[in-house]
């Protein structure tokens, strides 16, 4: 999914801070043991997801879309001392795997674990959130924007990933899935509520401002 060659990215992976042990162990069993490992942020965007919670310092953060848990923990790593994120997923397989990765975080007592269908568990969620990351089911990303968007602070930050879609959302005949993909990027830059640009990070993530 990476839109750089093997030799840039692992220039950039130089350049950046290192993957902590616990990371380097969720990347490796993701990649043994699940299906779609690509799915996993791993260690570049999961720098990049670190620095940008640590800029913001949040103190609630919505993550939709757990997989094995890797950028959850990224995330968590910027939130104040009584800070809180809870991530979604409605995957019951890696339900073990993923309490497991949890567990094990510098500070799994600032992690909540909620399984179910994100479109329903956010009702549940009464929080003013000062950064979201969408990373879940494609079709939906446009549902889950607009679920979270009232509950999303002045200032803060919507990332969303996967927007760049390996490239193909440059093509003129798009199947289904690259369409919903260009019909949500087309979203976002029509709304003038927000400040945003793409970063060409791996398969593309949307980071969105909320004036």
């Amino acid at each position: 999914m990476s839109l750089i060659n093997d030799e840039m990215q692992q220039l950039l992976l130089n350049y950046c801070e290192p993957e902590s042990d616990l990371l380097k162990k969720i990347d490796r069993e993701t990649n043994l043991k699940v299906l779609m490992p690509r799915m996993i942020s791993g260690h570049y965007q999961g720098r990049v997801l670190s620095f940008l919670s640590k800029m913001i310092s949040p103190n609630r953060i919505l993550e939709i879309g757990t997989f094995t848990g890797y950028a959850t923990i990224c995330l968590a790593e910027g939130l104040t001392t009584d800070g809180i994120i809870y991530t979604l997923d409605k995957n019951e397989e890696l339900e073990e795997m993923v309490i497991r990765n949890l567990a094990a975080a510098p500070n799994p007592e600032k992690i909540r674990y909620i399984l179910g269908d994100a479109t329903q568990t956010i009702n549940d969620l009464e929080e003013t959130f000062d950064l979201v990351f969408i990373d879940a089911d494609k079709k939906n990303n446009g549902t889950y924007y607009d679920q979270i968007f009232d509950r999303v602070r002045p200032g803060g930050l919507i990332i969303v990933d996967n927007v760049l879609w390996s490239g193909k959302v440059l093509k003129q005949d798009q199947d289904k899935g690259t369409k919903n993909i260009s019909t949500f990027n087309d979203k976002i830059a029509a709304d003038d509520r927000v400040e945003k640009l793409i970063l060409p990070i791996r398969d593309g993530l949307f980071i969105i401002r909320k004036k």
